[in-house]
């Protein structure tokens, strides 16, 4: 064991980097400012340093008043040279890991990472991976680029598994709030690891392995995607005969056990159900396994937008248009209620569809004032539009993607045309519901 890092790291005298500060790094590091550590912060993105600099949060749920708090108190640091990577008693790696275009694991982020790690790395260090990705990710892909460094593993430096835990709008689970699940190496990288969280995370569960934790994660995930999958296919079928999904789910969670309410939707958003199950299945292959439970639950979700759209075209074709040329005003472009992230938000494939099929486009989104470009998406150049009587009315349609609680539902309903509902959004709305439908 580490004495001196352990030393260290328990009278807080240990330095923490995190490295990749968007929507899961910057609330970790405000977990171990507030236990009282100081932090160091990397990320590529000179716009990011540059805001954290002036004091100033790009993420809706963490203030700029605490960023300038953090300045204020010198705790706290930005920077875009990797080269300072030795600086940090202990690393966590909190970069993206996508799918590529083939919806195999995309790892170079978190290979490029660890290589900027190898290239400084010291003895006594920490690293911690913490972006969500297959079983073996961490002893397979971190740990091999990390020992080229020259340093031995679980002797010189310390490696370690723990999966992000966010819920980012939820104002119940802050990231210090949520129990931590941990997985070294080997026995020294697992205690230097939970001895790390405990400092700063209400609970820490160690596990015996890396595999468990990145296995604990996918599982996790995996598992709303799958309800959410059913959910969305009983919803398609009661549609056909005319039963309310939703008042079918409100009634099953009367049950006080044996059921979890899901919700169906529009699709599937954030950085991690709509992705995880993928990295379940890309592995299973490998392995000459079929996941065809998950792979069939990753269908039903991603074939919702277009539901969304046939739904759209039914309601339109009552009033005798088409989608082209047809005025269409989406709500709501963060994957989330109430939350400003965008990421993997099914709102983008809805305009995809939306613009492909002629539609005269525009979005309001009160946590979104100005579309981001996608990876994946030809995103349109609009901002916002504000929510007045008359842009309402100007609609031939209305079509809720995100139920934020900032929108006054009976307002929307009462100036507009048609209002298409995938969210439920409108259940307690009692005029002009002949104007709502629900898809």
């Amino acid at each position: 064991m580490d004495h001196g890092l352990e030393a260290a790291i328990q009278d807080k005298s240990a330095r923490v980097g995190v490295i990749g500060l968007g929507y899961v790094g910057l609330p970790l590091i405000n977990a171990f400012v507030t236990a009282g550590f100081r932090c160091i912060g990397y990320d590529v993105d000179r716009n990011k340093i540059d805001a954290l600099a002036a004091g100033q949060s790009y993420i809706q749920h963490i203030e700029s008043a605490t960023i300038a708090k953090w300045k204020a108190q010198e705790c706290f640091e930005a920077t875009d040279d990797m080269q300072r990577l030795g600086e940090a008693d202990v690393l966590l790696i909190c970069v993206p890991t996508p799918l590529s275009d083939s919806r195999d694991p995309d790892l170079r982020f978190v290979e490029g990472t660890a290589r900027a790690i190898a290239a400084t790395l010291r003895p006594g260090q920490l690293v911690v991976l913490e972006s969500t990705t297959y079983p073996t990710t961490t002893r397979d892909v971190l740990l091999p680029i990390l020992s080229e460094s020259g340093l031995q593993a679980g002797k010189d430096f310390f490696v370690a598994y723990s999966p992000e835990r966010e819920d980012p709008g939820n104002p119940d689970y802050s990231a210090s709030g949520i129990p931590k699940v941990v997985g070294g190496i080997d026995e020294q990288s697992g205690r230097l690891a939970e001895v790390l969280y405990s400092q700063s995370i209400v609970k820490v569960v160690p596990v015996s392995s890396p595999e468990i934790a990145e296995a604990c994660k996918i599982l996790e995930n995996t598992y709303r995607a799958v309800n959410i999958a059913l959910v969305n296919e009983l919803k398609v079928l009661f549609d056909r005969m005319q039963i309310d999904v939703w008042e079918v789910i409100d009634a099953a969670k009367t049950k006080p056990f044996g059921f979890q309410a899901f919700y169906p939707g529009p699709g599937l958003g954030g950085h991690c159900i709509p992705i995880d199950p993928f990295y379940l299945t890309w592995l299973a292959r490998k392995q000459g396994q079929s996941t065809r439970f998950i792979e069939l639950a990753g269908e039903v979700n991603s074939r919702m937008p277009e539901y969304v759209i046939s739904r759209l075209s039914e309601f339109l074709n009552e009033t005798g248009k088409p989608i082209k040329g047809s005025r269409i005003a989406l709500l709501g472009v963060a994957y989330k209620r109430d939350v400003d992230d965008p990421r993997e938000s099914p709102s983008f494939v809805l305009m995809d569809l939306l613009r492909e099929r002629g539609a005269e486009l525009t979005y309001n989104d009160p946590h979104v004032p100005k579309l981001p470009q996608m990876r994946n998406h030809d995103v349109p150049d609009l901002s916002s539009s504000e929510l007045t009587p008359e842009y309402l009315a100007a609609q031939d349609c209305v079509l809720i993607a995100t139920d934020h609680s900032a929108y006054d539902y009976d307002f929307i309903v009462r100036h507009s045309q048609l209002v298409l509902d995938t969210r439920n959004a409108t259940s307690n709305v009692r005029d002009g519901r002949e104007r709502i439908r629900k898809a």
